[in-house]
């Protein structure tokens, strides 16, 4: 299994920017007719943590999914680190050159060293 980073280029500071999990969404309930004392709490997936980043960089986050889903696939790791995982290298070289030409460079991909 192969990992990379995913970088957008930020909207306001154009500084590679990649989404990470601070702390899980809470999702509750409102009764009309009774109190719900039920939280759940839960991290976004990758895609859904993509998808926040609309507006936030100089990209349309659901065009990049696109992109990546040929190639490998989102995912949170720890609940905390979005990377993009590829079965094979060739993936991952692929996803870069289909990126750069797509996004001009605005949106990259880099591979995580193996510890």
């Amino acid at each position: 299994m192969i990992r990379a980073k995913l970088w957008f280029r930020c909207a306001a500071m154009h500084d590679p920017v990649t989404p990470m999990i601070v702390q899980p969404a809470i999702i509750g309930w409102e009764a009309k007719q009774r109190r719900v004392d039920l939280h759940i709490e839960r991290a976004f997936n990758g895609e859904e943590l993509v998808r926040r980043m609309k507006g936030w960089v100089t990209v349309d986050p659901s065009e990049v999914i696109e992109v990546i889903n040929r190639f490998g696939r989102l995912k949170v790791l720890d609940d905390r680190e979005l990377v993009i995982e590829f079965e094979k290298n060739e993936d991952l070289k692929s996803l870069q050159t289909i990126l750069h030409e797509t996004f001009n460079g605005e949106v990259d991909v880099e591979p995580i060293s193996k510890k």
